[in-house]
């Protein structure tokens, strides 16, 4: 498992005190950059390989400002073109889940715009972080 620690700023927060719910794609994609860092991926659109073709956030409790927040990655699923992450959001202090979300991200090769199978050894990168059942929490 990946995790990378955030903590919520002020003007992620709407007019109820919560966090905006469009905050947590922000942290989703922070956790996803990490990730591909660990497995050996650089933010280099040079060399970049990957197209992410979904993603979903499920909001199950509250976040609210100042909130220390762990956001953790694993990958649920390995197909021949496309991998998922899934994420869970929670906060640092109580490990209550905030919120989890997922990722479809798809391997592509952009000089021919079109999906390409996952080398044999990014395919055993992804499965050294395998998870195939979700984690609960309280």
């Amino acid at each position: 498992m990946d995790s990378i620690t955030v903590r919520s700023r002020f003007c992620e927060t709407d007019a109820l005190g919560h966090i905006n719910n469009t905050t947590y794609f922000v942290y989703l994609e922070e956790a996803r950059i990490k990730f591909f860092q660990t497995i050996g991926f650089d933010m280099d659109v040079k060399d970049w390989q990957f197209i992410l073709a979904s993603t979903k956030c499920d909001f199950v409790s509250q976040g609210y400002f100042n909130q220390e927040l762990v956001i953790t990655t694993d990958v649920s699923k390995i197909g021949s073109k496309s991998f998922q992450l899934d994420h869970d959001i929670l906060c640092a202090e109580t490990h209550q889940l905030i919120a989890r979300g997922n990722a479809v991200i798809v391997y592509f090769d952009f000089q021919e715009q079109r999906s390409k199978a996952i080398p044999d050894l990014l395919k055993a990168q992804l499965n050294n972080h395998f998870r195939s059942e979700k984690t609960e929490y309280s």
